[in-house]
Formats: C-alpha cells, structure tokens, sequence
C-alpha cells in the first residue's frame, strides 16, 4: 500500500492540474468569445429593380410571341452579421414568374440572384443603424418557351422523347456591382437570460436604397451553346423594405 501512495497522489494531482488547465481554458475561451460583438439579423427583403425587356420582347415579337410584363420585384431572404460598426449582408433570391401566351405558345421570365454586401455603421445609437455599403450581385434570367401543340400531341413516352418542338429553356448570366446607403430601425423584444450571457432580441424594420451597375451581362444560352443579340447591358436603381428577427449576444 505504501508503495501504491506515491503513485495514486501523482494520479489525484495531475487530474486536479487537468481539471484547473481545462476549467481555465473553457473560462478564457468564453471571455475571449464575449469580448467580441455578436450580432446579426436573418431577414426578408422585397426589392424594386427595373428589368430592362425591351430587347427579349423584340425578339419574341419577331416570332410572332406576345411581349412579356415587367419583372421587377424581387423576393429575398438575407441575412446579416455586425462587426463593430462593420456590416456584411448577403442574400439569395428571385422574381415572380412573368408569362405571355400566344395560341399554343407560352413565354415564361423569371430572374434568381445571389448578393453579398459590406457595410459601415455611421450611427452610435443602439436602435438605429445608418451604413453606405458596397457590394457584388450575381444573377440569371431564365426564359421557358413552351409548344403545347407538339408536347401535348401524344401520350407515348418513346414518341414524346424526340417529338420535334420548339420548347426550350434559355439563361442568362449577368454580374453587377450595388452602391447603396442602408437603414434599420430596431424594435426591442424581450431578452432571453441564458446562463453567464443574454440574448437581446430585436425586430429590424429598414430599407435599402441604391444603384445596380451591370457590369458583365453575357450571353443568352441554350443548353451550352451561346447565342447573339443578348441586349445592351444597363443598370437600374433599386428600392428594398425589410423586416426580420435580430440578435445582439451580451456577456452578463
């Protein structure tokens, strides 16, 4: 048993050692963690941005096809992440489908984008946020051209698979840079305690203002191959509206 002792207090004091090493890391870890602003916004955006058809609608008018109405409302979800007075924001979204019918012909418009913003708070008021910001957008139209005579004229899946039809499906991919100025009000909702920090939660109301640049607007395509007479490239204000649930994470 005397022999066993030294061992089993080397075993006792290098648990406690294990046990103070890690009890200090997780508490460092955590005031390193707190000492960071952290907050954010998950968000719905609805924005105005003229689309520019005139174009792909003279060139379905050559074809004897309808023109297609405006497609300018944009639907997003977004989100966005406070650094400091630093702000990054991005998003995806898309446009309600645009369609014009012409006897057994019809002509469907849709866009979808991808953005991603960054922000510079110029307000020191906690339920306000001011920030001009800069940022990138990618994005495609998509244009569905649909022959229902020749599509609907048979029920056999052999004949349909290389039944001649003028339905195809066409993209465009553009590029575009946004300068803008954005603003959000902040509601106070109710915190939630949660241990050694609080959750104060918030409900952003804001808009966006600013200018789409059209930087890179390519070629339509069908299937891999591109096509001319795509249109001139042009820019576009826009107007956004937006509301969602905020978050600011305080140490207690």
């Amino acid at each position: 048993m005397k022999k066993l002792l030294p061992a089993i207090l080397i075993i006792a004091l290098f648990g406690t050692f294990t046990a103070n090493a890690q009890q200090n890391y997780d508490s460092l870890r955590m005031d390193g963690f707190m000492k960071k602003q952290f907050a954010g916004t998950a968000q719905i955006q609805v924005t105005y941005r003229q689309a520019d058809l005139g174009s792909l609608n003279n060139a379905l008018n050559a074809d004897g096809l309808h023109s297609l109405g405006s497609n300018d409302i944009w639907i997003n979800a977004s989100m966005n992440h406070m650094w400091g007075n630093w702000i990054t924001e991005d998003g995806i979204g898309f446009t309600p489908t645009t369609t014009s019918n012409t006897n057994n012909f019809k002509a469907k418009y849709n866009q979808y984008q991808v953005y991603a913003r960054l922000g510079y708070n110029v307000l020191s008021e906690k339920d306000m946020r001011l920030f001009p910001f800069v940022g990138v957008n990618f994005s495609a139209a998509v244009l569905d051209i649909q022959d229902n005579q020749r599509i609907q004229n048979t029920s056999d899946f052999a004949t349909e698979i290389l039944n001649s039809t003028s339905s195809k499906t066409f993209y465009q991919p553009n590029f575009g840079i946004e300068l803008g100025l954005g603003y959000d009000y902040l509601i106070q909702a109710k915190p939630k305690n949660m241990g050694c920090f609080m959750v104060q939660r918030t409900i952003p109301v804001g808009v966006r203002a600013g200018y789409y640049i059209n930087a890179y607007q390519g070629d339509w395509k069908v299937d891999s191959q591109s096509l001319t007479g795509g249109g001139d490239k042009k820019g576009a204000a826009f107007f956004s509206v937006n509301i969602g649930l905020g978050y600011e994470v305080v140490k207690q």
